[in-house]
């Protein structure tokens, strides 16, 4: 299972993830990133990567 990671210490809210993943990120009631799929995969993959390159606190990780 494939799943994307949140390193909650670096994410500030910029909500970048959220845009551009929205099926694999939410934000909390803080503004807060969270991961709302459980496995990711084909487009979801690929959407959770562009969206870790663009996260400006490089909060976003892959998990294999």
């Amino acid at each position: 299972m494939t799943k994307a990671v949140i390193d909650t210490d670096k994410c500030v809210g910029h909500g970048q993830c959220a845009m551009m993943a929205p099926d694999v990120f939410d934000l909390d009631a803080d503004g807060y990133a969270r991961v709302i799929a459980a496995d990711i995969t084909g487009d979801l993959r690929r959407d959770t990567e562009t969206a870790a390159m663009a996260c400006p606190e490089q909060a976003i990780g892959i998990e294999d």
